[in-house]
């Protein structure tokens, strides 16, 4: 009974990760539910990794319990003086490179994929901190503002503010947009990194550096990340929290913040001059 208790316990993990998209959870199993489409292609090629390293262990576990049973002293009292085979020989190098080739292609196509700004419809800045974040939006005016984690005294419940997650200033971005994100870390600082799972993004922040990715994120909600680089004493304080809206509602969020909206003719006129490259 208990054995069965635990097992229900395990599959309701699993099975509740869905619903909660933003979060990790304790005892999770799975991957957070991708909402941008790098994320996608990386759940995909997860799922194909699963696949083909699921039937090598099952493979190779075979093989050995095979050998152990055919070919023990006892089943064998003569041994064998077998020194080469070249058949097996060439099967077990082909198989292998094969297998490389088809890990390789879509990894490559990824990592194409998301190197490339897709059509950048808006640019956000990212400047890590010891030991908080900097976030800028260069085309709509000066708006900026620092976001630092809240501390479990100022946690409030009627907020859905969470422990260790939640931020005094959560990033807004618009939902169906393509955001290009410039990711750096301040002069005299060190290295951090901006990772949100759900979005597919872990991008390291260098000082004097500037790196670039890009996201869509295709379902609104709260999503929650935390920096990914060994950064000193505050590194497991840094948290990430992106709340993503309709356009419609980011924008209103803009001018609340004093920022000013592009003119639609510059928005048409990025577009044009930015290429896109094609999902495969």
């Amino acid at each position: 009974m208990r054995n069965l208790n635990f097992f229900l316990f395990l599959a309701l993990a699993f099975f509740t990760t869905a619903a909660f998209a933003a979060e990790p959870l304790p005892m999770q199993l799975n991957l957070q539910p991708a909402v941008t489409p790098v994320a996608e292609k990386l759940h995909d090629f997860h799922n194909l990794l699963l696949v083909i390293i699921t039937a090598i262990t099952i493979f190779v576990m075979g093989l050995l319990l095979y050998v152990m049973v055919r070919f023990n002293a006892k089943a064998n009292p003569v041994p064998s003086t077998t020194t080469h085979n070249v058949p097996l020989e060439i099967i077990w190098t082909v198989i292998p490179v094969l297998i490389l080739i088809v890990i390789a292609v879509p990894s490559f196509r990824i990592l194409y994929f998301a190197d490339k700004v897709e059509k950048p419809e808006m640019t956000l800045k990212i400047t890590g901190y010891q030991w908080y974040w900097g976030y800028e939006y260069p085309d709509y005016g000066d708006v900026s503002f620092q976001a630092y984690l809240i501390k479990d005294s100022e946690i409030d419940a009627s907020q859905h503010q969470k422990r260790l997650l939640s931020t005094d200033n959560p990033v807004v971005v618009p939902t169906d947009t393509n955001i290009r994100l410039e990711i750096t870390a301040g002069p005299t600082d060190v290295l951090h990194a901006w990772t949100i799972p759900a979005f597919g993004v872990k991008k390291d922040a260098v000082p004097g550096r500037l790196n670039e990715a890009w996201m869509r994120v295709t379902e609104p909600g709260t999503y929650y990340g935390q920096c990914s680089e060994l950064c000193g004493k505050g590194h497991g304080f840094m948290p990430i929290e992106v709340k993503a809206v309709p356009k419609a509602e980011f924008e209103q969020w803009i001018v609340a913040q004093g920022g000013k909206l592009p003119a639609p003719e510059a928005e048409a006129a990025s577009e044009e001059t930015t290429e896109t490259p094609k999902a495969e």
